[in-house]
């Protein structure tokens, strides 16, 4: 059998395949760009090119009309597409048209000329293409016009043939309505998409001669970017998806209002917001009806203080501010004192005109018994509480009713939130106060108090704040809680202080006489997702669009417009993973870090 063997052929051995993947690639050091950018596969076909998944399709523009209106190619631009457009413009030598217009002119004129000797009527289309060459050629002799050569491709994307037949027939009608023609670069998709690449290669060569005006009304800048060269990242333009970067103070004043429903984001932007300025070196304080911030202010070593009856946090509502290197103590004294009265109508449910002066001097009488007075240097002395404050006005002439109407804020439970001596500090990055256990009575008090507070701390030092008011209809639904955001908005700039607004019951806000003025005294307004009870009284504020007040019906939980000045676009708002760990209020979201910070500490 041996022997035998010699005369059989031999199989080949089947050659062993072994897998190389793309780690072992990468440590051998044989991985280039290409590698990692190239799809991939490449198909060339007639019609289309296959990269990879996708599929591209290559289109040209070969006709115009006689006259092109101003951004004729917004329509195209702002398609909810991807595709790659690219333009070239050749000029082209003066002189060499200019002998090429005086032959066509002379042709077209021999033309009209035959046509009369014999007697036919007059050609229109003879006369137009006549009166066109002869203003062009007087523009081009008086250096008022230059003659292109000039190029329009596109290339659009799909995963599908289909998607692609469907994007080009939309594209193509749009383009046919205002009588500009374009075709597939049949047998040319190759050098159609060479062309578009950033590679300022025309390998298609499909060219038509345009003049400047023409050529002026393609370009595609009609969409506004508010994309600046500092600022933090707000969001995604929805028109071109670019970013939207942008500084607040960098405008006239660095305020700011945000109206959304209950569920659209608002809070979800704010905090974002919020932990994008602290990176910039920004000092943020937020009044928090909810207690929404209080994972944030933990995440990035903020404090915390929770304002309620039963809480150890306490402000003193005569706590004096210290007066700036261009203010009086005189001046400081009077303005809080101002401030302390609108509290006390927040207190004592409104006041007539002789309560008023009465609360007003017992003020100063209390101030004057701890020696604090317009002349004195209060720096250093300790303030009154709100119960010396009663005694006094119990002992002043038409004061006893009042000190009675007091008493449930300096006796029993009450006591404790307002008739303390201040044991808050708001020196840190992330300062957040929450009322969210606070009476529903006491709310409107609470952030009053809160706001006062924060006034005077942000008076004694100048640095680069942002104050974050959430849910602001509080306060708004008194004319003296609304009063004092509008003059905190109106005064902020001074104290380089941004404030920022949010609120979801537009109604109330609105209602206020001084909503209308914070709004325009924002330099900054975000729109999200509104109810159909509320979006007229939006539209007519912001003076929007049918198509603007139909997209924020629609839009999605974190959409909507976003104005900055005189310009505003689309917004969609995205945070990284690790910042959406940080300021996500979604239930579930918030159970599950719950559940895994217990895992940590066990």
């Amino acid at each position: 059998m041996a022997i035998l063997d010699i005369f059989r052929k031999k199989k080949p051995e089947e050659e062993e395949i072994t897998p190389v993947f793309p780690q072992q690639i990468y440590e051998a050091g044989i991985l280039e760009l290409q590698d990692i950018i190239a799809p991939s596969a490449l198909q060339v076909n007639p019609s289309f090119v296959r990269l990879g998944e996708k599929v591209a399709r290559t289109l040209f523009v070969f006709s115009y009309p006689r006259y092109l209106a101003m951004s004729w190619f917004a329509p195209i631009i702002n398609l909810d597409t991807v595709f790659d457009v690219s333009i070239f413009i050749h000029p082209v030598d003066t002189a060499l048209i200019l002998r090429q217009l005086r032959k066509k002119v002379a042709e077209v004129q021999s033309q009209i000329a035959e046509r009369e000797r014999k007697g036919f009527v007059r050609d229109p289309m003879l006369d137009t293409a006549h009166q066109d060459l002869e203003t062009l050629r007087e523009r081009l002799q008086q250096a008022q016009e230059r003659l292109f050569s000039f190029g329009l491709y596109v290339t659009i994307y799909g995963d599908t043939i289909e998607e692609l037949d469907k994007t080009e027939a939309e594209m193509r009608s749009i383009l046919e309505s205002k009588l500009v023609y374009a075709k597939q670069a049949m047998f040319q998709q190759q050098e159609g998409m060479e062309s578009v690449f950033p590679l300022a290669s025309d390998k298609l060569q499909v060219h038509t001669y345009l003049n400047s005006s023409p050529v002026s009304s393609v370009f595609p800048f009609v969409s506004f970017d508010l994309t600046s060269n500092k600022g933090i990242l707000y969001g995604i333009n929805r028109h071109n998806n670019s970013l939207i970067l942008f500084d607040r103070y960098s405008f006239d004043n660095y305020n700011s209002v945000m109206f959304a429903k209950s569920g659209s984001g608002k809070s979800y932007a704010s905090k974002l917001e919020i932990l994008r300025s602290l990176m910039f070196d920004v000092d943020v304080i937020v009044i928090d009806p909810e207690r929404e911030y209080e994972y944030l202010a933990e995440a990035v070593g903020g404090r915390h203080f929770n304002i309620s009856l039963t809480s150890p946090h306490h402000i003193n509502p005569f706590d004096l501010p210290f007066p700036g290197e261009d203010e009086s103590p005189a001046d400081v004294l009077r303005s809080h004192i101002i401030n302390l009265v609108g509290l006390f109508r927040i207190m004592l449910g409104g006041l007539t005109p002789e309560e008023d002066a009465i609360i007003d001097r017992a003020i100063f009488e209390t101030y004057a018994s701890r020696d604090i007075t317009p002349d004195s240097n209060f720096a250093n002395i300790s303030p009154p509480l709100l119960s010396d404050f009663a005694l006094i006005l119990a002992g002043m002439e038409g004061g006893e009713t009042l000190a009675m109407r007091l008493k449930k804020y300096t006796e029993g439970t009450w006591a404790g939130f307002i008739n303390q001596p201040t044991n808050v500090d708001v020196n840190k990055k992330l300062v957040v106060f929450s009322v969210r256990d606070m009476e529903e009575e006491l709310k409107p008090i609470a952030i009053y108090l809160i706001l006062n507070y924060i006034w005077s701390a942000i008076r004694r030092e100048l640095k680069k704040r942002l104050l974050v008011v959430d849910e602001a209809w509080w306060l708004m639904r008194r004319e003296d809680g609304a009063s004092f955001l509008y003059g905190i908005a109106k005064r902020a700039r001074k104290y380089y202080l941004g404030l920022s607004t949010i609120t979801q019951d537009v109604a109330d806000f609105m209602k206020s006489e001084y909503g209308k003025p914070l709004v325009t005294n924002s330099s900054i307004q975000l729109l999200l997702k509104q109810s159909p009870a509320t979006i007229d009284a939006i539209q007519e504020t912001f003076h929007l669009t049918e198509e603007e007040k139909l997209l924020l019906l629609e839009s999605d939980v974190g959409e909507g417009i976003f104005f900055a000045g005189l310009k505003h676009v689309a917004i969609k708002i995205l945070a990284s993973y690790t910042e959406d760990q940080i300021i996500t209020s979604d239930p579930a979201q918030l159970l599950a870090i719950k559940k895994a910070k217990e895992e940590l500490k066990t």
